[in-house]
């Protein structure tokens, strides 16, 4: 149908009629009418001057749309193909296949989408056919509109995961291999948070967890390069690249490489101690030498444990000066608050920190010798906020371990070490895994490892996961950076007397007592439960598998 402007010219006529004694104006419109200059068919006046018939014969807005295209489906996987390299999955006339159909059309930009649709067809058929609407100015002031059908040949194409898994063959060009020379995975449980969170494994085609770290693979070499960057960007790293000739083609002079990128995580985690080098504690304007790591990201934040002055070092200046840590996380020793008294001293949190360092008194001794030995410290701690007498903390007992004295050569400050160095608050230790009403999400990796050498070492992966996830609980500065799921609690039936069932909720049993001041989660951090269908191999203890 066509649609005409407002170019008509009105006429007006007032007429005087006595109501009540007042006067009142009726109007009557009037259009002129003309014949159609083709067909001479008597129509109302419009700047073309013909008749809707006539314009839709003299003119075709559709002209440079194609009427008929071609799209690919893999009826393995029964996904679309999506242009360039991309496949999607979706349902017969849904509103994704019908703008992954639109997308592919040309001309449209030319004209105005009004409505689409989709004409039946029998499924069998491997034809699609769309209904279009369009509109589009013609002359001054006209707008045609004009309704038309686009048929779709579906034809039959494999995707690249099909042929791989039709050829059993393993079809990797690069792949990214993640190492960190510590004895401890918390690096990696974090970075994998981060991973999911920003969805920087969507084109990894595997992913294999090794026992020093992660490997993943990548069909073409632009999206290993992109992995990477996103690493690099959220932890301290350096890499090599290295390439293997695989195939050469003479007839048409073509090369196929594989390409391996051995990437190299820094030692240092949150909360090592550290002695920094004299070049790096000069270079940080006189810090330390013996500092404490607060953070580590791209940069990693120091702080001095006498003085509490904060710096950053960044990746390029680490990895040319590299240090390690004289004790690790696994050498944190619980120790129990005696008393506490703040100084009055604040300080700045350092860069990326909104919180300040309140310098506070402490007076703790050793947990396992409460009550058996009367051997107190004397500490000047930075945990000024988070401390009360009663509590419980963790810390380095600097007087009882041994370390390497080699790291503490050529530095005239070091002459005495303190005894204590106070690293965080801790609570009671309990397994508070029941009671969790949130959970993580995972990643779905192949385990290296065979089955009958895993079991010691699977556990102890279980055990350093659930106190990531305690660790998590009592930082909601390190919480921020990761998605947090829903748990959904499943009842648990019961039997009651009169025979009858009963159900309750497990998440209350009677036998866990949580400590009072013990930090929770809020809803508002929780995000609900995706469903996982087709990438999901099978949940895990902990979290789902992605």
């Amino acid at each position: 149908m066509a649609q005409f402007g407002s170019g008509y010219d009105a006429f007006m006529h007032a007429s005087d009629t006595d109501q009540a004694g007042g006067r009142a104006a009726a109007f009557v419109e009037s259009v002129p009418r003309v014949l159609c200059c083709l067909c001479g068919v008597l129509i109302d006046a419009n700047p073309a001057g013909m008749c809707a018939n006539c314009l839709r014969s003299q003119v075709d807005i559709t002209e440079g749309i194609p009427k008929q295209s071609v799209v690919y489906f893999c009826k393995f996987c029964e996904r679309y193909h999506v242009p360039p390299r991309n496949w999607v999955r979706c349902e017969l006339e849904s509103k994704e296949l019908l703008a992954l159909l639109i997308k592919r059309l040309k001309g449209l930009n030319k004209v105005k989408l009004v409505d689409a649709g989709f004409k039946w067809t029998e499924p069998h058929s491997r034809r699609i056919i769309v209904r279009l609407c369009v509109q589009k100015e013609v002359f001054t002031s006209t707008v045609l509109q004009q309704e038309f059908l686009i048929e779709f040949v579906v034809e039959h194409l494999q995707c690249d995961s099909c042929k791989r898994d039709a050829a059993n063959m393993d079809a990797w060009t690069a792949v990214v291999q993640l190492r960190q020379k510590v004895d401890h995975k918390r690096t990696f449980m974090y970075l994998e948070q981060l991973i999911l969170k920003h969805n920087a494994h969507e084109d990894a085609i595997g992913m294999k967890n090794m026992p020093d770290g992660l490997d993943f693979y990548f069909m073409v070499r632009s999206h290993a390069n992109k992995f990477l960057h996103f690493v690099t960007s959220v932890v301290p790293l350096r890499h090599k690249t290295s390439e293997h000739l695989i195939s050469h083609d003479e007839s048409n002079n073509t090369f196929r490489y594989k390409y391996s990128f051995s990437a190299e995580i820094s030692p240092l985690c949150r909360d090592d101690l550290v002695v920094l080098p004299p070049k790096v504690a000069a270079h940080l304007g006189g810090i330390g030498p013996l500092v404490l790591v607060l953070r580590v990201a791209q940069n990693v934040l120091v702080m001095d444990v006498r003085t509490f002055r904060t710096a950053e070092v960044s990746s390029p200046y680490y990895w040319k000066n590299e240090f390690g840590a004289i004790l690790g996380s696994r050498r944190l020793t619980e120790f129990t608050v005696l008393d506490s008294e703040p100084t009055g001293e604040i300080l700045p949190g350092g860069a990326g920190s909104n919180k300040n360092i309140v310098v506070t008194d402490v007076t703790v001794c050793r947990s396992a010798d409460l009550g058996m030995v009367d051997r107190q410290y004397f500490v000047r701690s930075h945990l000024g906020h988070h401390l009360q007498a009663g509590d419980l903390c963790l810390g380095y007992d600097i007087e009882n371990a041994n370390v390497n004295e080699d790291l503490m050569t050529g530095h005239k400050k070091l002459v005495d070490l303190p005894d204590v160095v106070l690293v965080r608050k801790t609570y009671p230790k309990r397994n508070r895994a029941r009671t969790r009403r949130w959970k993580l999400r995972r990643l779905a990796m192949e385990e290296q490892q065979q089955a009958a050498a895993r079991g010691s070492g699977a556990s102890n992966e279980e055990d350093e996961h659930e106190l990531f996830m305690q660790e998590l609980e009592q930082d909601p500065e390190m919480r921020s950076h990761v998605n947090l799921y829903m748990q959904a609690k499943d009842p648990v039936v019961v039997a009651q007397d009169d025979n009858s069932l009963a159900m309750r909720d497990d998440s209350g049993a009677e036998d866990e007592e949580e400590d009072e001041d013990y930090p929770d989660v809020p809803v508002t951090e929780l995000l609900e439960g995706l469903a996982i269908t087709e990438a999901t191999t099978g949940p895990e203890p902990g979290g789902d598998e992605l």
